[in-house]
């Protein structure tokens, strides 16, 4: 099978799903932005020809490329594992006649407002939304839903520009700094309270074959705006032994099946609190994060074959083993500018040393990111255990004991 592949050098990590392909039998072709001369050895080593281009999501440029490939192979899939290459590569399948993920499904799955509306009218339960374009429809909902929000761009990536408003001089200051009554479009969600969690999904011909779920302590958007939390996720074992993940399970296969998805990794966000279980977004993509690491770290699989198993094979060749729980717990510096010294690391590893997956610890004199920038940003530390509950205590103690210092 020939598969094309949108950019396999940037980020890090696309390269393994270029090396699962390669693995797995496909003959891979990779369209990226970085120049031929500067591939990775590895890349270049699994890839059976590269193509240049100056924008990953140029579609007419990417458009005559493909077609151009077509005139000497058989081309039957075209991947993208990023979220801003999913709408691109959805054009290009469509125009050049490669299966996969449509134009349809991929502008749902970028589209808040379109998505909540097309799976609320199959059922699946949604905060009320809106899809605003200036500054009196944000204010309009408001006034029909009340306080608190949640505004976001439209088509943004989970948390990404995510902002909660909870008065209306709130809300006036968050639509100036939007920019919707500049052009850009806003996704305005009642604010649901609750726990926020993400389930995802390898999916094959709209079945789920494997599948995953994970928690945020704290949610998101704390996590995201206070910097002396050590925020984690964790992806849980207990997947297939407690009913209480069944409902979860459920709403991913509505959302899956509402929204066309085929043979694709998807990732689902959702939140449980006093109102129930609420849908909250879904991408036909992996997670981000590196949040697969976790995944094959905890269940014994090399995720990245098993998803290039589903692209060429239509199977997977392996179930999960569930045998631990897996999580990160990003450690924050004490304020902006460079990274002078650590605290607590030492202790950690005599206390922990044995569950540690890895880490990553910049060195004194690296500049630190904001706060905003995620979970990986600075430093931070990955974490396996069998028992769900001690993984969250040992990660709770990294937080509490290591400290960065810039």
């Amino acid at each position: 099978m020939h598969v094309v592949f949108l950019e396999p050098s940037f980020p890090d990590n696309q390269e393994q799903f270029v090396r699962a392909l390669s693995e797995v039998g496909a003959t891979v072709i990779g369209i990226g932005e970085r120049p031929r001369d500067w591939l990775d050895g590895d890349v270049a080593r699994w890839l059976a020809h590269y193509e240049p281009v100056q924008s990953i999501v140029d579609e007419d440029r990417l458009v005559e490329i493909v077609r151009g490939l077509q005139q000497h192979a058989h081309i039957e899939r075209l991947e993208a594992s990023v979220e801003a290459h999913v709408m691109a590569a959805a054009r290009v399948r469509e125009a050049c006649g490669i299966p996969g993920t449509s134009v349809q499904t991929a502008h749902l799955c970028r589209d808040k407002p379109a998505m909540k509306a097309a799976l609320r009218e199959a059922g699946v339960r949604c905060a009320a939304s809106t899809g605003a374009r200036s500054g009196d429809d944000v204010r309009e909902f408001a006034d029909a839903v009340g306080f608190p929000l949640v505004l976001k761009p439209a088509a943004g990536a989970g948390a990404a520009g995510a902002e909660r408003v909870g008065s209306p001089d709130e809300l006036d200051a968050a639509i100036a700094r939007s920019g919707v009554d500049d052009g850009a479009e806003l996704a305005v969600e009642e604010f649901v309270e609750g726990h926020e969690g993400f389930y995802d999904t390898i999916t094959i011909d709209g079945d789920v074959a494997m599948d995953f779920a994970t928690h945020y302590y704290p949610n998101v958007l704390e996590a995201m705006r206070t910097r002396w939390i050590s925020p984690q996720f964790v992806a849980t074992n207990r997947l297939d032994a407690e009913p209480s993940y069944d409902e979860v399970k459920a709403m991913g296969r509505a959302a899956i099946e509402a929204l066309g998805i085929g043979t694709s990794a998807t990732h689902m966000e959702w939140f449980a609190g006093p109102k129930g279980l609420y849908f909250s977004e879904i991408g036909c993509r992996p997670p981000g994060v590196r949040c697969w690491d976790l995944y094959a770290a905890g269940n014994d699989i090399d995720i990245y074959v098993e998803w290039a198993m589903a692209v060429v094979h239509g199977r997977v060749s392996r179930a999960p083993s569930r045998r631990f729980a897996a999580g990160i717990v990003a450690l924050r510096p004490d304020g902006d500018g460079a990274i002078t010294h650590y605290d607590g690391i030492d202790e950690i590893q005599q206390r922990h040393g044995e569950w540690v997956i890895d880490s990553h610890l910049p060195p004194a004199g690296t500049p630190t990111q904001p706060v905003e920038a995620g979970y990986m940003a600075n430093a931070w530390v990955r974490m396996c255990h069998p028992d769900y509950d001690a993984l969250r205590g040992m990660l709770d103690d990294v937080g509490r004991t290591v400290k960065v210092h810039a």
